[in-house]
């Protein structure tokens, strides 16, 4: 036999067998550890998911996550202020039974049920905090007159804006200047101006008077026609003084003094006991300053 030809050539390597032919178990045996932690993230996610959804009601509804009316504190609330101005806002805005921490619009929800109220001038902002509390800082709006209307008074602030009568007690209600001579009724709702400009110009004047008001024991503020066709005002007390005060602040006639110096006059005749009859704020007076000329 040939010596070449018995040589036999080398065996060459059988090919890699594809995946799809080694069967399921090989491909795990090989790459078994990163399908495992594929497998554990994924149990992880879906287990999460599965306690949130069935524990989320449970985690929201627990006590620091709802916010409760009683941890709403108000402040800036005004003395004359007596109904729980608190309690009347949230009912109304439906948001008395609980409100979740987590809502997105809790604050703005909050800052709209306090503004809407007609004693809230001004929401000047809100502060959540957790646990649970929540502080609504507002500025109320102050009472300065009440509008004699058929069947009683209806009070309003320095801007003519209707308020609640609902706070007031007759003695209470007493206690402030009496509007006269309104023909108009609110054209709003209560917490809006009352739509007639002759009841600005009286809760301008009633502003002005303040104190006085009771210091000379006045009872009423009429308005009647100027001397020439204007609104003028009179303050009438009760011993029969007559007060001409005559325009509102702001409405002055060129010669007229104006409502500081009116005051200051009004203020001079507390405790005397000269001041009977009538008196006319709108005549000149020797102590008065010096008009400024207008151009």
């Amino acid at each position: 036999m040939n010596a070449f030809a018995s040589r036999r050539r080398p065996s060459e390597p059988a090919p890699p067998t594809p995946p799809s032919q080694r069967g399921l178990s090989a491909v795990l045996s090989e790459h078994g550890a990163g399908i495992g932690a594929v497998v554990v993230i994924v149990a992880a996610a879906v287990m999460g998911w599965w306690g949130w959804a069935r524990y989320a009601d449970q985690v929201r509804a627990s006590a620091g996550n709802i916010l409760l009316p009683e941890k709403v504190e108000v402040i800036g609330v005004g003395p004359w202020v007596t109904i729980d101005l608190k309690s009347e806002a949230l009912r109304d805005a439906s948001l008395d039974n609980g409100l979740p921490l987590d809502d997105p619009e809790l604050a703005r929800r909050l800052a709209r049920a306090f503004d809407i109220h007609p004693w809230v001038r001004e929401v000047v902002r809100v502060k959540l905090d957790h646990p649970a509390a929540a502080t609504v800082e507002v500025v109320c709006r102050e009472p300065v007159a009440m509008i004699s209307v058929p069947g009683g008074l209806l009070p309003i602030d320095a801007e003519g804006t209707l308020l609640p009568s609902n706070n007031f007690s007759p003695e209470s209600a007493a206690r402030y200047p009496k509007i006269t001579g309104i023909r108009s009724g609110p054209r709003g709702a209560i917490g809006f101006t009352w739509g007639d400009p002759l009841v600005d110009q009286a809760a301008a004047v009633a502003s002005v008077i303040g104190p006085e008001w009771e210091r000379l024991h006045l009872v009423e503020c009429r308005t009647r026609e100027g001397a020439e066709g204007g609104d003028a005002w009179e303050l009438i007390g009760e011993d029969g003084l007559v007060v001409l005060f005559g325009s509102a602040p702001g409405h002055e006639r060129a010669d007229e003094p104006t409502a500081a110096v009116k005051v200051a006059r009004l203020r001079g005749l507390v405790g005397d006991d000269s001041a009977t009859g009538s008196v006319d704020l709108t005549a000149p007076a020797p102590s008065d300053p010096p008009a400024v000329p207008t151009s």
